[in-house]
């Protein structure tokens, strides 16, 4: 087994492979504008760290969101191309459940996200394995009496400690932790996310209202 896990759902562009033991090569970069630039490099990167050619993959990871849209996309379509080319099964993981992984609480917590529009991403957990509940999105005023007294891991917790003081680590996505996730399920044999984006809301770009579409005659 060889997984390569990419995410880009969240400002870290993370790549990572991970031989069904252990990671054999890691590489994250947080640059939310440069998701697109930074991928592929990254994938080359952790290839030749690990010594090892593509076409030895035989699982794909992505992180399918909750995340902004276009940043989201570049994981998601990059997963599907290699998947396609190499005929490997490409497999979806909550991108919340990747950093609840690398934290290894043992005890109730959440995972916060940057949505921007000032609002936030975000779960609760029993415990790093355990997400209890569907990943929401809300301003982090509003959800803060409803979570308080709760560790909040992510970014989220970093952006907005008003209403998420005891932040805890990570604050980051790794692709190490999520593909160390999906070789525990590839090994238990659950089931996956389809690799389709989770948005939990509409793109910012939408057509304009009363928009007329022009034909030509």
């Amino acid at each position: 087994m060889l997984l390569l896990a990419v995410d880009t759902a969240t400002p870290a562009v993370t790549v990572a492979l991970h031989d069904g033991t252990s990671v054999v090569a890691e590489s994250r970069q947080v640059d939310a504008r440069r998701h697109g630039e930074l991928l592929l490099p990254a994938v080359d990167r952790v290839l030749a760290e690990a010594g090892l050619d593509l076409a030895a993959v035989t699982d794909l990871v992505v992180g399918v969101g909750p995340g902004p849209y276009t940043g989201l996309r570049v994981g998601l379509v990059t997963a599907a191309t290699f998947g396609s080319v190499l005929g490997v099964p490409v497999h979806g993981l909550c991108t919340l459940d990747g950093l609840a992984y690398a934290s290894g609480i043992e005890e109730p917590f959440v995972v916060a996200t940057d949505a921007r529009r000032k609002e936030v991403y975000w779960a609760r957990y029993d415990d790093f394995r355990t997400r209890a509940g569907e990943p929401g999105v809300d301003r982090p005023a509003d959800i803060a009496d409803e979570l308080s007294g709760l560790p909040v891991v992510g970014q989220g917790a970093v952006l907005y400690p008003d209403s998420f003081p005891l932040a805890r680590d990570p604050e980051h996505q790794s692709a190490g932790a999520l593909a160390a996730l999906a070789a525990e399920k590839l090994a238990a044999g659950s089931e996956f996310l389809p690799p389709t984006p989770l948005y939990l809301r509409r793109p910012d770009a939408q057509v304009p209202k009363n928009y007329k579409v022009v034909t030509p005659k």
